[in-house]
């Protein structure tokens, strides 16, 4: 699914307008009437029931009109409340403002509030259609919007917004950017977003007060939508079903991918025993676990699919330099290098992991200590690996870069698309509706995944997984994209067995072949 930027829908909207005779006036009609018809689905039917339409004086309102009228004529008790004056709504909005009183429904204009919702105690409306602010909103809403919003979110009603819930400024990344008590958004149960998905509402703060989301395709043509040349993404079920690796009949353990796992410590071996099962739970047909001699005896109890590589170590228990032989060996081996997890930021572990790197000759996913090594070295980083694949979260990108981490935060999208340009390396920004970014500015914002998924080790699943998928021949980009949509997934069916509150990253691994299962595609016909 394609995702745009709100300065990128407004040029659509204008180009589909000014070249394409589609009138503005027609596309609110189209919208406003996918309003009206969620409405319906909604509540299951719509005759006799209360729907509150709440419209302010922009474009928005102007689809809260067209929603409020078709759900008239289809039999709603329909209210609706203007939080502005006529003069002040656009014209497109004024001409189907007049359509609705046509009908014979009576808005209620109070320019200056305050909203009255209609019902009694214990019988609010059925549904309340939020058409109040849309995307042009600059800051936090002032009254009379910021009292209807509190208003609106008081109400035991079930909320739909159209195109963005109201108060949700486009561009603010996160409410982290001002105080909170400032912030102040319709926490809506459905959000119709109208043309194409927004990116404010696909990634986090946003999308937690958007409860269901949804587009409305309202015809902008391909061609005003392809000029825009979009660079966002959002992955889809059958997408990531297309890119699961095929076993066929006639494969065995080595043409399935040989991928070899460089991590652990002394406490660590715990991240390597993750990354490693991962890898093998992610169709790679054969696994080496390359760590510290000290670990050797915890990892042999542990492990019995996994081959197991000793490796020299410093007298703190991470790897030498003196490893780096042993590892050139695995790799000549390996299809695949996973490094990182477990590895600590000794100075010397961290100098071995940029000499392997940048002497692989194989894809390699670097994460955690992997990542914190070319922090200062980023240099290194070029002419490495004929693919790299780097899994940060936004702490260690904000070591490997120099960004403050609330400038990062302030917008993800921005931060990960900038620094796998300058790095040129495949980026997954990890955290809430993680991003994966290509070197040439393309960006995907994950679809899958849960709170009860921030827990140690989670990351190196995610990074012997995506190990694996590199080693059955994806490229760094499907495989970050099909590696981050899987790992969510396996997070989301394991909360839903166990709930959030429990799960552990070891649960991950334990659930991986339901997400497989549950994303379908990778099979072969005998």
């Amino acid at each position: 699914m394609k995702l745009c930027t709100t300065l990128q829908m407004r040029s659509i909207d204008r180009r589909t307008i000014e070249d394409y005779s589609l009138s503005g006036y027609e596309l609110m009609e189209r919208a406003g009437c996918r309003v009206a018809e969620i409405a319906k689905q909604l509540l299951e039917g719509v005759a006799g029931k209360t729907v509150a339409v709440v419209c302010g004086k922009g474009n928005n309102g102007g689809d809260g009109f067209v929603a409020a009228r078709y759900l008239h004529l289809w039999g709603a008790s329909v209210t609706c409340h203007v939080l502005a004056a006529r003069p002040a709504l656009p014209v497109d909005a004024k001409k189907h403002l007049e359509r609705l009183e046509e009908t014979g429904l009576v808005p209620d204009f109070r320019p200056d509030g305050p909203l009255e919702l209609p019902g009694q105690p214990g019988r609010p409306p059925a549904l309340i259609i939020d058409a109040l602010l849309g995307t042009g909103l600059k800051g936090p809403p002032r009254d009379p919007y910021g009292a209807a919003i509190a208003v609106i979110n008081l109400s035991s009603s079930p909320v739909l917004s159209v195109d963005t819930p109201s108060g949700l400024a486009p561009g603010c990344g996160s409410p982290q950017s001002r105080p909170r008590a400032e912030w102040t958004c319709v926490r809506a149960d459905h959000t119709l977003s109208i043309g194409l998905m927004k990116v404010d509402l696909a990634t986090y703060p946003g999308r937690s007060w958007c409860g269901v989301l949804e587009v409305a395709d309202i015809g902008f043509p391909d061609r005003a939508v392809e000029a825009e040349a979009l660079y966002l993404s959002m992955p889809e079920r059958s997408e990531m079903a297309g890119l699961i690796p095929v076993h066929r009949p006639g494969d065995h353990k080595g043409s399935r991918g040989k991928v070899a796992v460089v991590a652990g410590s002394a406490g660590m071996a715990g991240a390597a025993t993750l990354a490693s099962r991962a890898a093998l739970r992610g169709g790679a047909g054969m696994v080496m676990l390359g760590a510290p001699a000290g670990l050797m005896y915890a990892l042999t109890a542990r492990h019995t699919e996994v081959m197991l590589r000793s490796l020299s170590e410093t007298a703190e228990g991470s790897l030498s330099l003196a490893a780096e032989s042993d590892i050139d060996a695995l790799l000549s081996w390996a299809d695949v290098l996973a490094i990182g997890p477990g590895l600590t930021r000794h100075e010397e572990t961290s100098a071995l992991i940029r000499r392997v790197v940048s002497n692989s000759e194989r894809p390699v996913v670097i994460d955690a200590d992997g990542v914190n090594a070319f922090a200062g070295h980023r240099d290194g980083l070029s002419g490495t690996a004929p693919e790299v694949i780097m899994t940060p979260h936004v702490f260690e990108l904000s070591r490997l870069t120099g960004m403050a981490v609330d400038d990062i935060e302030a917008d993800r999208v921005a931060a990960a698309r900038q620094a796998a340009g300058t790095l040129q390396v495949t980026l997954v920004l990890k955290g809430a509706a993680s991003l994966v970014a290509s070197p040439d500015g393309q960006v995907s914002v994950n679809s899958t995944g849960n709170p009860g998924m921030a827990t140690a080790g989670s990351g190196d699943v995610l990074t012997g997984l995506i190990a694996a998928l590199l080693g059955q021949g994806l490229g760094a980009w499907d495989a970050a994209r099909l590696g981050v949509y899987l790992h969510g997934l396996a997070g989301d069916l394991g909360a839903e067995a166990m709930g959030p509150h429990s799960l552990v990253a070891g649960d991950l691994i334990d659930y991986l072949p339901g997400a497989f299962l549950h994303t379908g595609g990778g099979r072969a016909s005998p």
